[in-house]
């Protein structure tokens, strides 16, 4: 399976669609509680709008399961809030809420109408936001003396921006430094490559473990 995507910050869109207003919101959550606080959110900050559907999808965790969740919230059963969870789904989002909010224009859109602007509506957001892959990157660590610190932390970071890995702060013990960075499996053995040959075969990489993590997409 692909790696799902999630958002890298939250985003609201809007839609006009037959003099009706569509404002959509994509919220990054993580917990059910967390999307019906962003959902009563919504309720406040447009107490005068006619809808408010919702469409939610959490992935699975250690101690729970797949949520999806959707809300026509008014409309006719199957007009709004499934036509937006089929929209997240089908851009391979997880952990993300859509919130569409409706102010009726007086014209009645019927249900294919209703099923297209929601959808559209959904889609317009996405499109406008900065997405991030969630993915499972090894956990590699180099250990270098202090002197060589300094040195060894440019070398990596450059690597690190070259390759699209991730370079976490350095942590200092007694004797020694050490680097960590979050790198596709693939690109391991390039890494221990590159590291023997700048640091003339001084320092070491050291594979400990992995970790999931939200990336930047490749750029085609």
């Amino acid at each position: 399976m692909p790696d799902p995507l999630v958002l890298a910050a939250d985003v609201e869109t809007e839609l006009v669609e037959k003099r009706s207003q569509f404002l959509t919101r994509l919220h990054r959550v993580t917990s059910v509680e967390e999307a019906e606080e962003r959902i009563l959110a919504a309720r406040r900050d447009h107490p005068s709008a006619r809808h408010r559907c919702t469409a939610l999808v959490i992935g699975e965790t250690e101690t729970a399961a797949v949520v999806h969740r959707s809300s026509d919230d008014g409309e006719p059963s199957g007009t709004a809030g499934m036509p937006m969870l089929q929209s997240l789904l089908h851009a391979e989002l997880t952990d993300t809420l859509a919130i569409v909010i409706r102010y009726f224009g007086g014209v009645k859109l019927g249900a294919g109408g209703l099923v297209r602007a929601y959808t559209a509506g959904v889609e317009q957001a996405v499109a406008a936001a900065t997405l991030l892959r969630r993915t499972t990157l090894s956990v590699a660590r180099i250990e270098v003396g202090h002197a060589d610190a300094g040195a060894a932390e440019h070398a990596v970071r450059t690597w690190a921006e070259a390759h699209g890995a991730a370079m976490e702060p350095t942590t200092y013990g007694s004797r020694t430094a050490v680097l960590t960075v979050l790198v596709e499996p693939s690109l391991l053995e390039e890494l221990r490559a590159d590291a023997a040959r700048w640091s003339a075969g001084r320092a070491r990489v050291e594979e400990a473990g992995s970790r999931l993590a939200d990336v930047p997409l490749a750029r085609s």
